[in-house]
């Protein structure tokens, strides 16, 4: 059989695909209609407001969501700045407060002299200036400069918050509504086809990518780990295509958290997965979660070629294959049709850091027996399920055999393990980081909760609010997204599981003083020929340990499995301690990878 040429037309193929999928991104035209910004613009006074001064916009077509949102942009600025010189409180007005009040001491009745014209815009602005203003009742102040200072604190806030939510838009409405409007304007072949463009560009690139991987010879020869030209591969070795693919993860990813109005037209193709599912169009983490997933099994399948040697590697990667598809794809979306809570069972706090804001208890709280189990479940499993299930089985139960996170690294970043730091310095860097993920998810949801619970958005003068928004801009999407996923061909598969989770923080700390788990050594079969530290995705220098006789029980270690997997002599093996401090093998690992090894 000729493996070259079947790799070869699989590459084009893969790659006609793939370009399509590119070409999809500004295929699109757009085409905006007083229909849909009535049908995407609730307030029906905003979206009169937006009509008004986007009129020149309507029926206007652009030739690409750059433009697009451009104009959009545009519209909105308009408007805001339009609602801000009419409901605002003006240096005039401040002026006539400050006069009413010039005996120094501040009282709202005497600021009300300033606001005796009956009309809409005055009655709004009095109503604004007792809400951001009320703190100043009563107060006393030592001069007029003093008392214009504070008025404009108050001036501020009304127009940041009180104008612009109520009035105008809002940066998060705007950042909703270019979206919706992107997506409801596009006009072209794929809004048209959605179907079939579905159909044609992920059937090329799925077709494309098992041809290249299947009858691939290194993988279809004797089983067994080969390291013929890894550290050559412009791919594998941070050469110019492994920096390309890690350009494109890192811009992908960024649009997705931070501009998904660019991407509508790669959504629009798996709405009719999205109706066909949960009986909705699909959104941006839909669009997420289906390409996630497709990679996950695709790559899984080359997984499981690769190390089929081992039937620790084959059970692992059947596992994250079925917890992605079942439980963090198919199982959510279901019961969304069906009028239940979007649920994760397998995803847990703090790695799920938002399933104790407001929104979420909300949401469960409402849904009656079914929500308060989901609740119950989500509480369960992270102060009882996690220190169990680690205590006989390591952090390998969830990092390697059911998380999502642990799942894309060890099936699609299996091709890059290798680039993973083994330095010193990146291990003290590695403790400090993810344990500072850890304590800061513990404070922002210290912080949601107390304001869940009395109301108060502040706790010791911090906001909680804040404390959220840093926490999910930065290290939520920036950190787990960005730096997690875009980094796997430069910096190794497991940058965010090894540096940031901080639910791999909690998982390892149990592992490390209170755990059965260990990986076992026999240092006398060793051959100190580095595959095992070469491997190792965590960064551990596992020939370190081997060489001497060393359980490893570092903190970091995930319980892959890989070491063991590509030793040539048998050396390592993941084992429980029994009750009489006896290490037994867990039945799937060790020399039965290389049955000609015997002890």
């Amino acid at each position: 059989m000729n493996y070259k040429l079947i790799q070869n037309i699989g590459l084009i193929v893969f790659l006609i695909g793939f370009g399509l999928f590119l070409g999809a991104f500004v295929s699109e035209n757009y085409k905006l209609t007083e229909q849909i910004v009535d049908e995407q613009i609730s307030d029906s006074a905003k979206s009169e407001l937006f009509k008004s001064f986007g009129q020149n916009e309507i029926g206007v077509i652009h030739s690409n969501a750059f433009s697009f949102n451009s104009a959009v942009d545009e519209v909105f600025n308009e408007v805001n700045t339009n609602q801000l010189k009419r409901f605002g409180i003006s240096d005039q007005r401040i002026d006539q407060i400050v006069k009413s009040n010039s005996d120094g001491a501040f009282t709202m009745d005497k600021a009300l002299q300033a606001f005796r014209t009956k009309d809409a815009v005055t009655g709004f602005q009095w109503e604004a200036f007792q809400s951001f203003g009320g703190w100043l009742d009563g107060r006393t102040f030592s001069s007029e400069e003093e008392l214009r200072n504070s008025l404009q604190v108050v001036q501020e806030n009304i127009s940041k918050y009180g104008v612009i939510n109520q009035k105008g838009f809002n940066a998060y409405e705007i950042k909703d509504l270019k979206y919706a409007l992107t997506k409801a304007s596009s006009v072209g072949w794929i809004s048209q086809n959605k179907g079939l463009s579905f159909s044609l560009i992920y059937s090329l690139m799925i077709l494309g990518a098992l041809l290249y991987i299947l009858p691939n010879k290194k993988i279809l020869g004797p089983p067994g780990i080969k390291n013929d030209g890894t550290f050559h591969s412009q791919a594998k070795n941070i050469g110019w295509i492994g920096i390309l693919l890690g350009t494109f993860l890192i811009l992908f990813y960024i649009v997705l958290y931070f501009y998904p109005e660019y991407m509508t037209s790669w959504i629009l193709m798996v709405d009719p997965v999205s109706q066909w599912l949960k009986g909705s169009d699909a959104g941006r983490f839909f669009l997420y979660g289906f390409i996630y997933t497709l990679a996950i099994i695709v790559m899984g399948v080359r997984m499981m070629i690769k190390y089929r040697h081992s039937k620790y590697q084959l059970w692992r990667t059947t596992s994250v294959m079925f917890f992605q598809l079942a439980f963090a794809f198919l199982i959510p979306e279901i019961l969304i049709r069906l009028n239940q809570p979007y649920f994760d069972f397998k995803n847990i706090w703090p790695l799920d850091y938002d399933f104790f804001f407001d929104n979420e208890l909300n949401t469960l709280i409402n849904h009656g027996g079914i929500g308060l189990f989901m609740l119950g479940w989500g509480i369960g499993l992270t102060l009882i399920g996690v220190p169990v299930m680690v205590y006989f089985f390591g952090k390998r139960w969830y990092c390697s055999w059911v998380c999502g996170c642990g799942g894309l690294a060890e099936t699609a970043g299996d091709p890059f393990r290798q680039l993973s730091d083994k330095s010193l310095n990146a291990w003290k860097f590695e403790r400090v980081s993810i344990h500072a993920v850890l304590v800061f998810a513990i404070i922002m949801t210290i912080g949601v909760l107390y304001t869940y619970w009395t109301g108060e958005s502040e706790i010791i003068g911090v906001s909680s609010y804040k404390l959220r928004s840093i926490y999910g801009g930065w290290i939520g999407a920036g950190f787990a997204g960005v730096v997690g996923t875009g980094f796997y061909p430069l910096m190794g598969n497991r940058v965010w599981c090894r540096f940031g989770c901080p639910l791999a923080a909690y998982l390892g700390l149990v592992q490390r003083f209170k755990s059965r788990f260990r990986i076992t050594t026999n240092g006398g079969q060793c051959i100190s020929c580095g595959n095992c530290s070469t491997y190792c995705e965590m960064g551990i220098d596992v020939r370190w340990y081997a060489q001497r006789g060393e359980n490893i029980i570092r903190s970091s270690c995930v319980g892959c499995g890989v070491c063991s997997a590509v030793c040539p002599r048998g050396v390592l093996n993941l084992e429980n301690r029994a009750d009489d401090n006896r290490f037994e093998s867990v039945g799937l690992i060790g020399n039965d990878s290389f049955p000609e090894i015997k002890k």
